[in-house]
């Protein structure tokens, strides 16, 4: 199931969710640039749960420990990884921005992906693998829209062997359903030992997001907004 559109009208230009998108765009061709270096580059700005355990443990609380809660929130690891997570801030991030605003959207974003993070190093402290990927911010946007629309559509591709068509599936049951899938599947990766996709971030980030929302009132979006 992939989605493709939604089905609510923004009210104004998505400005920062463009610059969001261009941001990442800008950090992913620096990775192609990189060549043959793009593992030191990438494991420079990444957000390695063990540095970051031990770096506080020596007494390390400068900017350069807590940046790469930032930095790492713009980089991808492929083509696929990136492609995938900016069809999602599409989606969802332009309503999300046109209901919290422009400057609050921006500090919404930076400081849910940043809560992603935490969450991730909280539950992977020992892990030595370079986390990189928008997907725990982009979760922060998702659970605030789940909330926000609940009753928004999400016209969805479904691919199933040869059958290819397109349905619409309401915005609580498919992002419901896809934040269920973070906590089976984070379930699933401990007991088998498995890594390589950072599912406590993207529970860590939606929760933040859908806690947001219901402290700042933004349950169920007004009806005239719902086509």
């Amino acid at each position: 199931m992939i989605p493709i559109h939604d089905t609510i009208p923004s009210r104004r230009w998505p400005v920062v969710n463009y610059a969001l998108i261009g941001l990442c765009a800008w950090a992913f061709w620096l990775e192609l640039s990189a060549g043959a270096d793009v593992d030191v580059f990438v494991n420079q700005h990444a957000l390695v749960p063990v540095r970051f355990v031990k770096s506080l443990e020596n007494g390390g609380f400068g900017l350069g420990v807590f940046a790469p809660f930032v930095s790492s929130m713009f980089l991808h690891a492929g083509f696929g990884h990136f492609a995938g997570n900016m069809l999602f801030l599409w989606i969802f991030g332009d309503n999300v921005e046109d209901r919290l605003g422009h400057v609050s959207y921006a500090l919404f974003y930076l400081v849910g992906g940043v809560a992603a993070g935490a969450v991730h190093v909280f539950a992977n402290p020992a892990s030595t693998v370079p986390t990189v990927g928008a997907s725990g911010a982009i979760a922060a946007v998702m659970g605030a829209y789940m909330l926000m629309y609940p009753s928004a559509r999400i016209v969805t591709l479904v691919i199933v062997i040869f059958l290819v068509r397109t349905i619409e599936v309401p915005a609580f049951a498919w992002l419901g359903l896809w934040f269920v899938f973070q906590v089976l599947s984070s379930t699933f990766e401990q007991s088998s030992e498995g890594g390589g996709v950072a599912w406590f971030a993207h529970i860590g980030g939606f929760a933040f997001g859908a806690v947001v929302a219901l402290l700042l009132g933004l349950r169920g979006a007004p009806r005239s907004r719902l086509v």
